[in-house]
């Protein structure tokens, strides 16, 4: 039987850009909402997201409805051509609900409750709070199902509750009866026979709560599988309802960029649309690195066009000094993302709140209104996107590579007692990421079980825990030809954290050619390793090369002089430190180079990059001053309409949108 056809973003967008944000107008007198109109209109402004945090006000009581304000705004949108990505409001319960049901509250590692007065105060093991949220998204798909404003569907806001709480504990039992079938079988996985920890009632497990010293770190990787497990029963709880009510409606539930709790392969593959919320610090001579980390990873994941929910249109309120977006900024951003595959560019929010904790958070009207910068930069965007619309929703460009990640991995590698706490899975996979974006190579992302056929390079980062089928993957992958390389610590345990005899996996040994790994050599805070023409950070290893590998750089000086630092062979690469940014990103470029991966264009200067999109070539200009870019042939600006020969000028944070 073929499988059902699902609604996607393309139904959503319908050959347009999506281009709004979130719109709070409860939070506003009803002579405001007609203002809005008139402003978003006048910006190219075609959807807005409604009620994300309107439970209080759709269910003042347990029980009782009140939709007619939000009748009057559907209405409103549909009358204006404002289409409307209505939410489901469950990330926010109402006071009465903490109040009336204890047991619908989240509790922390040290036993304490998280109550009301913030958002996400929610137990995503509490049978309370599902009902309650099964019942108002029944009720707001019964409503407005049928609405000609509904566009898309959207499920409560940024997945991040942990909980510690009883009623998480007898879910988290319930999971692993079903996860390991039997007490045997969970004391193996766990390796309770250290510290005397072996269990014989099921009842003796909770949550891992604040223990004297170290807990148990297999315990402590199946509790942040479960969560983000729970997490998405919760969501498909409410996607379900929604795929009943309307199933021509696509539905989506935004992430938050490269978050350590959600296993988002595993939730990219449950949403008809994968959405994400970006706010780089505009101070960050990286922001825009970030930028295409979180750009790259999201469209690998949605495997086509994907939604930017929320980014800001000015400053936040959260980092300790918040700091507005300069001139362009917010337009070049966007405009990347648009680039690295986003069907929909939409902010947090669209009129800056005066009241509520993030009152100082910006909008798309500022405080400082219809004249402000940002409203003005909001309206020259919106214009820009609709010239390109038409041209570039609904396409997508593979990469020659692939940038491997695994939450599972991450969870297993960041526990306690580990070798040095100075080692971030995110930091390393950013440090690679940088490499290859700093020498203009353009990088897909994938899970280690994915089919990595299509890619000519292959990299990891690092991957501390892989299961065998993952290894198994990566040998057949260089066997048919495909160029990998690893960073340091990686195929060090399986899925349970039990590490591999010889503190790597002996297939992955034998596929880099080491014969014994002796010892890790982690290094101190500004401690370097010197190497062959570069200088190690962060991590050294004492390495007995085999005899048919090639040593490509060998350390110099102290403990590990003439032990080799990066490692080949023959088309299987690793690095046994982290060389600095650029001699990462000029020998992960010779390597690239050398499977047969290109920059887009040849001679970039440094902070431009180029990206193709379909038939489209998008040169960003992420620098303060203006440059040349060499690009031969004949182009025309879809942007500005002009047209260019054999070279491009951009101007200080410009963006050209070329067709052939």
């Amino acid at each position: 039987m073929a499988a059902e056809k699902r609604p996607s973003l393309g139904d959503a967008t319908r050959g347009r850009i999506l281009y709004g944000g979130d719109y709070n107008p409860e939070q506003w007198p009803k002579e405001t909402w007609h203002e809005d109109v008139r402003l978003m209109k006048a910006a190219g402004v075609n959807s807005v997201t409604l009620g994300v945090f309107s439970w209080a006000k759709l269910e003042p009581r347990p029980g009782e409805r009140d939709f007619g304000w939000l009748d009057r705004l559907m209405d409103l949108m549909h009358e204006n051509g404002v289409g409307v990505v209505l939410a489901t409001p469950t990330a926010s319960p109402p006071p009465w609900m903490g109040h009336l049901h204890p047991d619908t509250l989240p509790v922390t590692e040290d036993g304490r409750t998280e109550y009301w007065g913030g958002r996400q105060h929610f137990s995503h093991s509490s049978a309370t709070y599902r009902r309650y949220a099964a019942a108002i998204t029944e009720d707001l798909a019964a409503r407005y199902g049928g609405h000609p404003a509904l566009t898309l569907w959207h499920i409560n806001n940024e997945y991040c509750t942990y909980d510690w709480s009883d009623e998480a504990a007898a879910r988290f039992r319930t999971w692993l009866r079903d996860r390991y079938g039997s007490l045997d079988a969970l004391n193996s996985a766990w390796g309770t026979a250290f510290w005397s920890q072996g269990y014989g009632d099921w009842a003796e497990i909770h949550t891992p709560r604040q223990a004297h010293y170290m807990k148990n770190p297999t315990q402590v990787l199946d509790f942040k599988r479960f969560t983000s497990d729970m997490l998405l029963e919760c969501c498909l709880a409410e996607r379900d309802i929604l795929r009943l009510a309307t199933p021509h409606i696509p539905v989506t539930s935004n992430f938050m960029p490269l978050w350590v709790g959600q296993d988002a392969w595993r939730w990219a593959e449950e949403e008809d649309v994968v959405s994400v919320d970006l706010y780089p610090d505009p101070r960050d001579p990286l922001g825009a690195q970030q930028g295409a980390l979180v750009q790259d990873m999201t469209r690998s994941q949605a495997r086509g066009p994907w939604m930017l929910m929320e980014q800001a249109a000015g400053p936040v309120n959260w980092r300790g000094v918040n700091h507005p977006k300069p001139r362009g900024l917010n337009r070049l951003w966007s405009l990347q993302s648009v680039a690295r595959g986003a069907d929909a560019v939409c902010f947090f929010q669209w009129r800056q709140s005066r009241q509520g904790a993030e009152k100082f958070h910006s909008g798309m009207v500022s405080h400082a209104g219809e004249e402000g910068r940002t409203y003005q930069e909001v309206k020259r965007l919106g214009a820009e996107l609709a010239r390109i619309s038409g041209e570039v929703t609904g396409s997508h460009s593979l990469s020659d590579i692939a940038v491997l990640h695994d939450w599972h991995a991450w969870w297993a590698g960041a526990q306690d007692g580990r070798p040095s706490t100075r080692v971030d899975h995110a930091d390393v996979l950013k440090a690679w990421h940088r490499a290859l974006w700093e020498a203009h190579l353009a990088t897909d992302f994938a899970h280690p079980d994915h089919d990595l056929t299509a890619y000519k390079l292959v990299v990891v980062p690092q991957l501390y825990a892989l299961t065998d089928a993952a290894v198994d993957n990566l040998l057949a992958y260089v066997r048919q030809g495909g160029t990998l390389v690893s960073g340091f610590l990686t195929g060090v345990a399986d899925q349970d954290d039990r590490v591999r005899p010889g503190g790597m996996d002996a297939r992955l040994r034998e596929l880099f050619g080491i014969r014994t790994l002796h010892e890790w050599w982690p290094l101190e805070e500004g401690e370097t390793a010197d190497c062959d023409g570069f200088r190690g950070t962060l991590w050294s290893e004492e390495i007995e090369k085999a005899d048919d590998s090639t040593t490509e750089a060998v350390y110099k000086g102290g403990e590990l002089d003439g032990l080799p630092a990066v490692l080949r062979r023959g088309r299987a690469w690793y690095l046994s430190t982290l060389p600095e940014p650029g001699a990462l990103r000029d020998l992960l470029g010779r390597i690239a180079y050398d499977a047969g991966a290109r920059p887009v264009l040849d001679g970039l200067p440094d902070l431009v990059e180029a990206v193709r999109r379909g038939d489209l070539l998008f040169v960003l200009n992420h620098g303060r001053d203006a440059v040349t870019v060499p690009v031969p042939g004949t182009h025309h600006d879809l942007l500005t309409g002009t047209t260019f020969r054999d070279e491009v000028v951009l101007g200080r944070r410009d963006v050209v949108v070329l067709r052939s």
